[in-house]
């Protein structure tokens, strides 16, 4: 039986870090999706009436915070900095610790999209269409199967507005979501920090990430903290970026604010999945030069990384992160093999990397679907040359020919 394990442990920060705000008062409350399974695994136990007054009107969960929180932070949009943002219409809601066993789990926030205005909300109105929030749900519900590092939709409530959207029909429905995801600090609040020159709070920032998200003791000495978490947080984007191509996924908005500095891929608006290994397929409308696209979320979410390097260098010498910083592509070639291989079925072998390298160039052809290809090759069957004639294929079949095969069980 799982235990409820409040950890309300942001407020350790203190007030320069949030704002406490009030959720809206919505009309109405009609459940549209709750996630049983992951309420199980931190030891919620709600009925329709329970989830309808913490995740709709939200009412405090027991023993934990007592009053929302709106973070602040700053990013880069499409490159351009920005110092007028922060939770615009979301805030954290409550902590607690995933239930491992008799071990303490990971620390997870509830967080909502939709709540209601905030001081960062910009003249917005801080709400959520419906058919936003059902794409979210969509969203984690299917990278999660597919193994990506994703933050969980957890409930999702129709709350009887209406909403005038200029990208969509209007008036359409109003919701609230609320995700379960490890930890809502991004590279953006740490470039507030430097925006500012708060550098005890970097500091400070720096110890909370250490120590309750990553489950490791800070040093005494800030310095080798800053340098630790920044090797941390390369390795979780690398994994990150890998796992993106190996799912054909495409977030199609990943500014600094919206790199979760463990590395978790959150807040989903115009995401697609590209239907074939396409550079150049955009997910965002806006995205009118593809700085988002496909192809190019590795050298996005690095370049987010190079944000980060630059508020840490207010506390580390910029020689050792940098080097950490050039290092990057090397964890991102190691993940994405890891990522292709996990996909496509097949264990770690001597020549991971050819078999990789000879998918990518097979995907690249655009013989199949993306979809297509990983099933008709999982387990490192050969479908044959009838269906899969190109060159890089038939390379494909040759690596696999001697590679262990999982056992399937009828």
């Amino acid at each position: 039986m799982t235990r409820y394990r409040p950890d309300p442990a942001i407020l350790g920060l203190g007030p320069d870090f949030y704002n406490p705000v009030e959720p809206a008062d919505f009309p109405k409350c009609i459940q549209r999706f709750t996630n049983d399974r992951w309420a199980e695994r931190v030891g919620l136990k709600l009925d329709g009436e329970g989830w309808a007054r913490h995740f709709c009107r939200f009412e405090p969960l027991p023993r934990n915070l007592h009053e929302p929180l709106a973070l602040r932070y700053h990013g880069h949009q499409f490159r351009v900095y920005n110092p007028d943002i922060g939770d615009g219409r979301g805030f954290t809601f409550a902590q607690l610790r995933e239930n491992a066993g008799r071990t303490e789990g990971r620390l997870l926030d509830l967080g909502t999209k939709g709540s209601g205005q905030t001081p960062y909300s910009r003249h917005a109105d801080g709400r959520l269409t419906l058919k936003g929030g059902v794409r979210e749900v969509l969203a984690t519900e299917m990278l999660e199967a597919l193994g990506v590092n994703t933050s969980k939709s957890f409930a999702l409530f129709e709350t009887g507005e209406a909403l005038e959207r200029g990208d969509e029909p209007s008036p359409t429905r109003s919701a609230v979501l609320t995700r379960l995801g490890h930890g809502h600090i991004r590279i953006g609040t740490f470039q507030r920090l430097a925006f500012f020159g708060q550098v005890d709070n970097i500091n400070k920032l720096t110890r909370y990430c250490l120590e309750k998200l990553y489950s490791e003791q800070p040093a005494k000495n800030d310095a080798e903290n800053a340098l630790r978490l920044f090797n941390l947080v390369s390795s979780a984007t690398a994994r990150l970026a890998a796992s993106y191509l190996a799912a054909g996924f495409v977030h199609g908005v990943l500014n600094s604010d919206n790199i979760n500095i463990t590395g978790e891929s959150f807040d989903y608006g115009p995401w697609r999945f590209t239907p074939e290994w396409d550079p150049n397929f955009t997910a965002a409308y806006f995205d009118h030069y593809g700085l988002y696209s496909f192809g190019r979320q590795p050298e996005a979410i690095h370049w987010d990384l190079a944000q980060l390097a630059g508020c840490l260098s207010l506390v580390a010498e910029a020689p050792a992160l940098s080097e950490l910083l050039a290092g990057w592509s090397d964890r991102f070639d190691d993940a994405l093999v890891d990522a292709m291989l996990r996909r496509l079925g097949i264990p770690r072998g001597d020549n991971d990397r050819a078999i990789v390298a000879a998918l990518i160039k097979g995907l690249a052809s655009r013989a199949q679907p993306i979809d297509r290809v990983f099933f008709d090759w999982r387990g490192g069957r050969d479908p044959g040359a009838e269906l899969y004639p190109g060159e890089p294929f038939r390379e494909l079949a040759r690596l696999l020919e001697c590679r262990e095969v999982p056992q399937t069980h009828a």
